[in-house]
C-alpha cells in the first residue's frame, strides 16, 4: 500500500491527486515495489531492508538521493508478553521527494512535532527525532513494568515474574543495540550536512537529535545494567520465599503429627477412659480441644525455635 501526502498549512495531509512530495510505502506488493524501483531508481536491497527488523541501521548516498535504514520501536501488543520489539524503516530523501517505507500501517506524521513543518528536510529530521522520542517513551514504560513486577516478586514463590523480567531485559538489549546503531547513522548525517542540503537551523536541530539519542542510549544502558545486576538477587528472593513457605508447612505437619501420635496411642475408642468423662460426646469434645491446643503449642514452640 502506498499513501501520498502533501503540504497544507504547514502540515502533511493525505492526498491522492496531484504531484505529492511525500510517499509512505507500507508492505508493498510486487507491483508496487517494481513501480518504486523503476520510477525512483531505489536500491532494491535497501528497499527490502526497510521491512526487515534484523537489518542494521545505515546511510548510503546515491547520485540523486540518500537512502537510510533506521531502527524504531515496534508498537507493543499484549500478545508480545512483555517483549518490546524493534522494527526497521527506510527513508529515501530526494531533492523534491521523500519516501518512507514501513512494515506496519502507522501514522508517522502525528503528534506535536509535525504540527508545523516547512519542507522535506525538516520532515526528514523530525522522523529521526520522533523515532528517538518513541524509544524514550517505551523505556519509561519498561521501567514502570519492571517496578511493578519487582513488587510482585517480593511475595512470589514461582518463576513467572522472573521470566517476565528476563524478557524485559532482553527487550532492553534490543533497544540498546538499535539506539546505538541509529547513533552511527545520525553521526554520519552530521558530517554530511552540506551534501544533504541542511540549513543552519536544521543543523542545530540535528545537534539536538544527537543529544536526545545519546540520552536515550544512556538511559537504556542504565536500565539494562540494573535489571541484569539485580537478577540474581531477585531469584534469591523467590527461592527464600519458597523456603519460608516450606518451613511453615513442615511446622504445620509436625503440629498435626503430635496430637495424632497421642490419639493413636490411646485409641479413639477409649476416649472415655483417657479423658475420665463418662459421656462419650463430652469426652470426644474434650479430647479434640486438648489435641488442638497441643498442636497449636507445638507449632508455637517450633516457630519460637526458628527465631532463636
Amino acid at each position: 500500500m502506498i499513501k501520498k501526502y502533501k503540504f497544507e498549512n504547514d502540515q502533511l495531509v493525505l492526498s491522492e491527486i496531484g504531484d505529492n512530495p511525500v510517499f509512505v510505502v507500507i508492505n508493498p506488493n510486487d507491483e508496487e515495489k517494481k513501480w518504486l524501483l523503476e520510477n525512483f531508481k531505489l536500491d532494491e536491497h535497501n528497499l527490502a531492508s526497510a521491512f526487515d527488523p534484523e537489518e542494521p541501521s545505515r546511510l548510503e548516498f546515491e547520485p540523486d538521493h540518500l537512502e537510510m535504514i533506521l531502527k524504531r520501536p515496534k508498537n507493543y501488543s499484549s500478545k508480545d508478553h512483555f517483549l518490546f520489539k524493534v522494527s526497521s524503516m527506510g527513508v529515501f530523501l530526494f531533492k523534491d521527494k521523500l519516501i518512507l517505507a514501513l512494515s506496519e500501517d502507522i501514522n508517522m506524521f502525528s503528534g506535536k512535532y509535525f504540527k508545523h513543518v516547512s519542507g522535506l528536510r525538516e520532515v526528514f529530521l523530525k522522523l529521526l527525532y520522533n523515532s528517538i522520542f518513541h524509544f524514550m517513551e517505551h523505556l519509561k514504560v519498561i521501567n514502570m513494568i519492571a517496578e511493578e513486577i519487582e513488587q510482585k516478586i517480593n511475595a512470589s514463590m514461582e518463576n513467572k515474574h522472573l521470566l517476565n523480567l528476563f524478557t524485559l531485559e532482553k527487550s532492553l538489549v534490543y533497544y540498546l543495540n538499535a539506539i546505538n546503531a541509529n547513533a552511527y547513522v545520525i553521526d554520519r548525517l552530521k558530517h554530511n550536512t552540506e551534501k544533504i542540503g541542511l540549513s543552519q537551523r536544521s543543523v542545530e536541530f540535528l545537534d539536538d537529535i544527537i543529544i536526545e539519542n545519546n540520552q536515550a542510549m544512556r538511559q537504556a544502558e542504565i536500565y539494562s545494567n540494573i535489571l541484569a545486576g539485580l537478577m540474581d538477587a531477585r531469584a534469591s528472593i523467590v527461592s527464600n520465599n519458597l523456603n519460608v513457605m516450606m518451613k511453615n508447612l513442615n511446622a504445620v505437619v509436625i503440629a498435626v503429627a503430635v496430637p495424632s501420635f497421642f490419639a493413636g496411642v490411646g485409641g479413639m475408642s477409649e476416649l472415655c477412659t483417657v479423658t475420665g468423662i463418662t459421656n462419650p460426646r463430652l469426652a470426644f469434645l474434650a479430647f479434640v480441644c486438648v489435641m488442638s491446643l497441643l498442636g497449636l503449642l507445638t507449632y508455637y514452640i517450633i516457630k519460637r525455635a526458628e527465631k532463636h
